[in-house]
Parts: structure tokens; sequence; C-alpha cells
């Protein structure tokens, strides 16, 4: 079963974030009963990739100002039928910013979220189920803006509030926050 991997991989952040089993419940009954879940012509929605991208030293996080939303956001776009989520993110961030030398800092999922995507031309509102993880990028000072984008920016975390007040991205702030202090912690 090609859902089983991020089944899988959502029941261990139901574990670790008991305070959102709501949401993980609300993402597994939608990859249950929709075989097609990682198709973006499926019109109720579809599951996309996104990561959560900071420097080696973890004081910034980079953020694109997202052309179609216009609204500060993580880097990250639709599975197209790959049901490797954590491929789909690495593969948008590559798209998204023309950085090649990206490192998963954890193989979980950091974040996940279910927001409505309003109507748009000929496409209907819709679901993304959005699965972020944490990816580390090695050389911060070479990117590129893509087509989909405004602008990118490497945000320090502590002015992360300047640019946007997104309930998503002020909850990925504090799981890195935590995830950075306890690997600070063990070195």
């Amino acid at each position: 079963m090609h859902r089983k991997n991020l089944l899988n991989l959502l029941e261990v952040y139901r574990e670790n974030y008991e305070e959102e089993k709501e949401t993980v419940e609300q993402f597994i009954q939608f990859i249950s009963h929709n075989e097609d879940c990682f198709e973006r012509t499926l019109e109720i929605g579809h599951i996309t990739g996104s990561a959560w991208v900071v420097n080696n030293e973890g004081n910034k996080i980079l953020l694109t100002h997202h052309r179609k939303l216009n609204k500060w956001l993580q880097l990250g776009g639709h599975a197209d039928g790959e049901s490797d989520i954590l491929k789909v993110a690495l593969k948008e961030v590559e798209e998204e910013s023309g950085f090649s030398d990206l490192v998963a800092k954890d193989k979980n999922i950091l974040d996940i979220d279910v927001h409505l995507i309003p109507k748009k031309n000929d496409v209907a509102a819709h679901y993304h189920y959005d699965v972020r993880f944490l990816i580390a990028v090695n050389d911060t000072t070479n990117y590129v803006v893509s087509d989909e984008s405004h602008d990118l920016a490497w945000i320090p975390i502590e002015k992360l509030a300047t640019l946007t007040t997104e309930e998503s991205i002020v909850r990925m702030a504090k799981k890195w926050q935590k995830f950075y202090d306890n690997s600070m912690d063990k070195e």
C-alpha cells in the first residue's frame, strides 16, 4: 500500500504530539479513504510536502513570499503522485530555492497542517494536507527566487513575528526551537 509509509509516520507523530490528535486523525481518515490522496487531481484536497528550512547554525529559517497566497510561508508543494513525502519536501526546496545541498535533520514529521486553498480561476477551493519536515542547508548564500515566489528570505528566528503570525509558522518555530534545544543538550 503506497500510503502505508505516511500512515506510519503519522502514528509516530501522534505519539510525539498528543495535543494534535484531532488533526492527526483528520489526516489518517483522509489518507485511508482516498487512494489517490497524493494526486492534485483529487478535487477535495491532496497531500503536499513542505520544509522548515534552517541554516547550519540553526538561528535562521528560509521563508518564501508565496506569489499566489501573498504570504510568507515555508517552502513546499504538491506530491504529484509521489508517496515519499520527505522526497517531495526536498524536491520542492530545491525547485523553489535552487539549493541542492540539503540535509533532512529528522526523518520524522516536524509538523502537519490542514488548510483551505481558495478558489482560483478554474481550480475549485480545496484542502492541502501538508506534511512538514526539518531540512538544513549548508550554503545559505546562493539561492534563486522561483516563479512561485515574490521573494525568499533568511529570517532570524527571533524576528519571525515581523513577517508573519500564521499559526502554523509559529507552531513550527516552537517545534524547531525545542528540537534545536534538545540537540544542543546532547552535544
